[in-house]
């Protein structure tokens, strides 16, 4: 995004007319390249009113026209020619959508991606291929850089976003989900589940709703540092009945007395195995605003002994949101359960 503003600011021929910025859905588009776009010229000073057209998302400086727009929208993909291209995180997007974007672009093609495993990416000739890890983002701040290598015993997790090498979608515990827009009118609220986090680890809220046989899950909170009342005062309104990590009692009782309906989950023996049974007996459906959701669905996996076998037990990495929707199932889906409770 720094180099294409730049390209743009110095009147580069190249991106005179229109530049497509392409992700795979409006959501990470939004709370991703295009945050970033903006973030970037805001800090420059340079946003002016007159030059966004938020309609049609582009935004004009001097001769070059920035776009953005997501992969699965299918009239965006079989449109008009651009100047150049760039597809970001293009591991989730399909081969058909390069292809489709790539024939029409008149100069380069720009494509990211964390390499979580072997894509179409790496099959493309006559590229040049430029490897960046943590330690190549000067600005990166400490606390993110001592949370990352404080992962380097879990040797699949440190090769890919520690070392920037290709990884493996071996050991993926959920793999019965796709995303959905949005939430049918007609799906029926289930509960809201909460897992607690503080310094290291976010604090996640996701609503969850039955719809025919699918479970649709909707991201609500995920955010580290948050105390409890900032945690009651950001979801109070967007749930109903929530069912909370129980090894947080104090937590539970100081956000019941902010007005919620807040319930400690089971977790017995065997709870985390059998909670993940339950969450695989279902087509689950992550809307695709839940961002944090879905990164967490493609990379939840088995831990690995030093051998590089699989053992049955998840890893800690990306396990809270999993567990946050883990804990309003077990409570609100298992066996003879038939309605919430309310206390």
């Amino acid at each position: 995004m720094q180099y294409w503003i730049l390209q743009g600011i110095l009147k580069n021929k190249e991106f005179n007319g229109i530049n497509s910025i392409v992700a795979e859905s409006v959501p990470h588009l939004k709370r991703g390249a295009m945050r970033d776009f903006f973030d970037i010229i805001n800090s420059l000073g340079m946003y002016n009113r007159d030059s966004h057209n938020k309609s049609d998302n582009i935004y004009t400086i001097n001769q070059a026209q920035f776009e953005f727009f997501s992969a699965d929208q299918e009239d965006k993909l079989r449109g008009a020619r651009r100047n150049n291209l760039f597809m970001n995180e293009a591991n989730n997007m399909s081969k058909h959508a390069f292809d489709e974007l790539e024939v029409r672009t008149k100069h380069n093609v720009w494509i990211d991606f964390n390499p979580v495993s072997q894509f179409w990416g790496h099959d493309l000739k006559d590229v040049d291929f430029l490897k960046l890890t943590y330690k190549d983002n000067e600005m990166l701040d400490e606390q993110i850089v001592r949370s990352i290598e404080s992962r380097k015993h879990n040797d699949q997790w440190w090769k890919v976003y520690g070392l920037g090498e290709i990884g493996s979608v071996e050991g993926v515990i959920l793999t019965n989900w796709s995303p959905i827009d949005n939430i049918p009118e007609d799906a029926e609220y289930l509960c809201s589940g909460l897992d607690f986090g503080f310094t290291n680890d976010p604090t996640a809220v996701v609503n969850i709703y039955r719809y025919d046989s699918e479970l649709i899950i909707d991201e609500v909170l995920y955010q580290k540092g948050m105390t409890n009342r900032e945690i009651a005062l950001a979801i109070k309104d967007k749930v109903q009945v929530v069912y909370a990590d129980s090894a947080e009692p104090k937590s539970i009782a100081e956000i019941r007395n902010y007005g919620l309906r807040i319930i400690g989950a089971d977790k017995g023996k065997d709870s985390v195995a059998y909670g993940i049974q339950m969450l695989q007996d279902y087509k689950l459906r992550p809307t695709k605003q839940s961002l944090n959701l879905i990164k967490a669905l493609r990379n939840y996996s088995y831990q690995r002994t030093k051998d590089g076998s699989y053992i049955n037990k998840p890893d800690h990495n990306f396990s809270d949101i999993i567990d946050a929707m883990r804990y309003g199932v077990i409570m609100r889906l298992k066996k003879g359960t038939s309605t919430y409770t309310i206390l």
